[in-house]
This record gives structure tokens, sequence and C-alpha cells, in this order.
């Protein structure tokens, strides 16, 4: 089936306080990773400065959202605690917070985590585990209404 044969397809998202429209197309989720070990740049946005920076050139660029993660999904990385997590996210969610026009997501499945980046204005949780790896994660989404894309790895 090719995607001139959908009819349904989804015209806008309701994010938390906003809406990704799709009236025009996709969306591109600029994806800024705060991790030393991304096996997508390297670790090349690791310092805070560096990820503002590279978010907002994401944007500039036309991204719809970003999406900013602290915990590398690279394979065979090791999982982070949660406060190594949030020292990673929280300071360029600060820095960012209201300053850039386009809504941010959290790539994370820490409950403590989302309910951080979403006092901070993130709009939508990016969760690669399909939810499971903490049950909290769901009532926190459900009491602020934020957008969630459920995902699931290999192995995960």
């Amino acid at each position: 089936m090719t995607s001139s044969k959908i009819t349904d397809a989804a015209k806008t998202w309701q994010l938390r306080s906003c809406q990704l429209n799709f009236e025009n197309g996709p969306a591109i989720m600029g994806i800024v990773n705060v991790t030393p070990d991304s096996f997508s740049d390297g670790g090349e946005f690791f310092p805070v400065d560096r990820a503002v920076e590279h978010a907002l050139r994401l944007e500039d660029a036309g991204a719809g959202i970003l999406d900013i993660g602290g915990e590398s999904t690279r394979p065979y990385s090791s999982p982070v605690s949660l406060d190594q997590e949030l020292s990673r996210v929280v300071p360029v969610l600060e820095r960012l917070s209201g300053r850039g026009a386009i809504p941010i997501s959290i790539d994370t499945s820490k409950a403590a985590v989302a309910q951080a980046a979403i006092d901070l204005g993130a709009e939508k949780n990016n969760n690669i585990t399909g939810l499971k790896d903490d049950p909290e994660i769901v009532a926190v989404e459900d009491k602020w209404q934020v957008g969630f894309c459920a995902m699931l790895i290999r192995g995960a």
C-alpha cells in the first residue's frame, strides 16, 4: 500500500499544550543526544553548551520538534542512574525552556526524568522500552496529558 491510498492519516497530534500539524507532511524530529557515548554522534553534543547550540541549529534547519535524551541506546550501552540522566538533560531543558518556538520531547523511560522534563516544558515523551521499564511513567504522562511515542527496541 502506498501512502496515497491511506485516507485516514492523522492531520494533527495533540501534545500537552500545543499541536503538531501534519497537513503539509511529516514533522522532522531533531535529535539531541546528551550522552558521552551516543552511537549517532559520538558524544559530540554531550556538553550542555554544545547540546543547546545543536538544538537551536536543528530548529533553524526546520525541525518541527526536538527530542532530548540523556541515556544512550547504542548497542551494549549500560543503563545510567536516575541522578545521572537528570544531570544530563535538566540543564539543557532549562536553557531551552521558553527559548525555542517548537515543542520539546524527552527521550526517557524513567518517570522522574519525564516529570522533570514536563516541569520544564516538555510536550511529549519518547519511550523506547514500550512503557514497561518504569510503570509510573504512564501515570505521569496521563496526569499531564503529554503526547507519547511508545517504541520497543530489540532486547529491551
